[in-house]
């Protein structure tokens, strides 16, 4: 009978564990197409409506207002927001309520027996009812968890804040990117009509040629060379029209726009670069050891450090626990059904003793490495103020030299035109020009985008806000009118 009851037992537990077994169930077609569309739609939702041409500062605050990698950043400081707001929680004493229901089918008894003679010395009886109710509600707080949690609670808070550095740093890259994407889509949009209609002159030429060819009206030597310098050209064209048409995929998807999607931007006349600076090299290197939200990061990683340390020293420390209960139990044969019960506990891990030496000496040389990584970062932003500086002036200096080239290309062109209607000079002659023209206004417009994305590095080397204060719930019409007359003031 025995080994009945093994046996049926032996098989009841394998039938539980067997149907806990869990197999991994790959994604279904169904799920995956629903997954997609609720990624579509959810990219899509909420977006503001494109009205007209986009300015700068309107590309930048669709950027700010919807990239998908600065919303990453924005919920990533939420959560840690979430999280000390939990971390508060712990300091609490615990409150804790215990029910309890128990049946039996029949009464529990005993007897006893006289461990001296052997002999039973009461008869069996009983001091609890079957159906048995109890209750309990105790509050206890332990003193070294509380100072423990403190600590906890102040890491959480700097890594609120280390998180806004993050979301400092990324507003900063995503500005940056916007502009050089902008300036250089800007391009696009200008050059796009004259470089088709340049190509469509260049295969009308090339085709002209072939006639000339089949009816041998000229020496086949100039023909080919004739050819040779169109199809030059047209590879030119081609690889100046290759380099500026991702700008705009590049800006759309910084502006989380779908690809593929219609817009034109606000494309201003080229001129002088008016932008500047006003600040010594003293100050700026000041500025930027005091803003770059790296070294601000760091800050807080050393002062969570340090608390940290604190915690486990608090650790190692024996542990006070102080209690309170109310009890309530339904069972008649208790004399006082219902009692209240103060309580303390001592304990200690001795083996936290043992092990603190190793984990001062770990959190020791974690705050050296911070201190290591806070001086080469130092180092690292001074280096770049002076990088940003110099690639600024330089490419100041390269861009006035294009605009001043594009301006005496401008008038070559407007004179080879008449030259041309005149018959003065050949077709070749004149698209030759139109292509040093179209060239002349790209690598122009080239340097003016790269300018620009210098003089917003500048800005981003000196760790300073491109955006007047938090503007997260601002609507885009707002945050485009504050980006404007934040960045008039500069």
């Amino acid at each position: 009978m025995y080994s009945y009851r093994r046996i049926f037992f032996i098989v009841f537990i394998l039938l539980i564990i067997s149907g806990c077994a869990v197999q991994p169930r790959v994604v279904t077609d169904e799920e995956n197409n629903a997954r997609i569309t609720q990624d579509l739609r959810a990219i899509e939702q909420d977006h503001d409506a494109i009205n007209g041409p986009i300015s700068l500062e309107e590309a930048t605050a669709r950027a700010l207002k919807n990239n998908l990698e600065l919303q990453i950043e924005l919920t990533q400081k939420t959560l840690a927001q979430k999280q000390l707001n939990l971390k508060s929680y712990d300091m609490l004493p615990k409150l804790v309520i215990d029910l309890n229901y128990s049946s039996r089918s029949n009464y529990s008894g005993a007897s006893s027996r006289s461990l001296i003679t052997g002999r039973r010395t009461l008869e069996s009886s009983t001091s609890s009812e079957k159906d048995v109710f109890a209750s309990m509600l105790g509050v206890t707080w332990n003193i070294l968890d509380f100072g423990v949690s403190y600590y906890r609670a102040q890491q959480a808070a700097d890594n609120v804040l280390i998180q806004e550095e993050q979301k400092r740093g990324a507003i900063n890259r995503i500005v940056q990117e916007v502009r050089s994407a902008y300036w250089r889509a800007v391009s696009y949009q200008r050059l796009i009509s004259r470089m088709q209609s340049l190509k469509a002159e260049i295969k009308e030429s090339l085709d002209q040629i072939d006639q000339m060819d089949v009816e041998q009206l000229n020496n086949p030597k100039i023909n080919f060379t004739y050819k040779r310098d169109l199809l030059g050209i047209e590879r030119e064209i081609g690889f100046l029209q290759r380099n500026l048409s991702v700008a705009k995929s590049q800006l759309a998807a910084l502006m989380n726009i779908r690809p593929g999607m219609d817009f034109t931007l606000v494309a201003p006349e080229r001129g002088e670069f008016i932008s500047r600076l006003n600040l010594e090299l003293e100050e700026m290197e000041q500025i930027a050891l005091e803003s770059r939200p790296e070294l601000r990061e760091l800050f807080y990683k050393k002062r969570a450090n340090a608390k940290e340390t604190r915690a486990a020293i608090l650790q190692m420390l024996p542990g006070i626990e102080l209690g309170a209960r109310y009890n309530y139990n339904s069972n008649n044969f208790l004399f006082n059904g219902d009692w209240l019960s103060l309580g303390s506990q001592l304990s200690w891990n001795l083996i936290s003793i043992i092990s603190m030496p190793a984990k001062l000496d770990e959190l020791d040389t974690k705050e050296k490495l911070l201190d290591a990584e806070r001086l080469a970062m130092s180092m690292a932003v001074l280096a770049q103020v002076h990088v940003s500086l110099a690639q600024f002036g330089n490419l100041n200096e390269e861009y006035r030299s294009a605009y001043n080239f594009y301006l005496m290309q401008k008038k070559i062109i407007e004179h080879s035109r008449i030259e041309a209607q005149l018959g003065k000079i050949s077709r070749h002659v004149l698209i030759r020009e139109e292509l040093n023209t179209l060239l002349a206004e790209a690598r122009t417009d080239s340097i003016y985008s790269e300018l620009e994305n210098a003089y917003a590095g500048i800005y981003v080397s000196l760790g300073l806000d491109p955006i007047p204060g938090d503007l997260d719930k601002k609507d885009l019409s707002v945050l485009t009118e504050k980006l404007t007359d934040h960045w008039q003031k500069r």
